[in-house]
């Protein structure tokens, strides 16, 4: 897949239980349903058919919590994948396992993007991951493919675009999706967005 200028390409693992509840996944590592496992497979088929073609030559990236890491290896990807600490989704501290809801019921008006988490990872922190991944993506001379977590995603592709962390409030990701960010007139811009198109098969 050749590109005028080096594209990262987004996918984000298949669902697992705590997904599924809408429960804050950090650091835990919680393994793919079988919906998950199902998703990761049709996302590989699609990858390896045109216009994608199995991604010759595309450098691929995975975080090594095993949600992640098994989505790649049942999309195909796992002998050619590196794992890499700068994937592994937004460490909730003290709401790790909470879903919206019970946050709100002892912190009203919660927003993580605004708030943070107490005991974790700060806004900050994220977006300096996300700057990591994205300078990679960019001096890869090549297009890269990364198996990540949803609120990571979300980060690069707001830092990718040049906007603060706050920005990935908007663009929600769902599991098992496919996303490209690329160029537009020599800016970065948004190919592709949640593109969950291959469950519908």
């Amino acid at each position: 897949m050749a590109a005028a200028a080096p594209r990262i390409l987004l996918a984000r693992h298949g669902q697992t239980e705590w997904s599924l509840a809408g429960k804050h996944t950090g650091r835990t590592d919680i393994p793919l349903l079988e919906e998950g496992r199902r998703g990761a497979k049709l996302l590989g088929e699609r990858l390896h058919r045109e216009p994608w073609g199995g991604l010759p030559g595309v450098e691929v990236r995975t975080s090594p919590l095993v949600r992640a890491a098994e989505t790649c290896e049942l999309a195909g990807f796992g002998e050619r994948a590196e794992p890499w600490d700068a994937l592994m989704e937004f460490d909730y501290g003290g709401y790790e396992g909470m879903a919206p809801p019970e946050i709100q019921a002892v912190r009203p008006g919660w927003f993580i993007w605004r708030d943070g988490v107490p005991d974790g990872e700060t806004l900050a922190e994220i977006s300096a991951r996300a700057d990591e991944v994205v300078a990679w993506a960019r001096s890869a001379g090549r297009d890269v493919l990364v198996f990540a977590h949803g609120h990571i995603l979300r980060v690069i592709a707001a830092r990718w675009l040049g906007e603060d962390v706050s920005f990935a409030a908007r663009i929600r990701l769902d599991p098992t999706s496919l996303s490209v960010l690329g160029w537009a007139y020599g800016e970065p811009a948004v190919e592709r967005w949640n593109d969950t198109g291959h469950l519908e098969r």
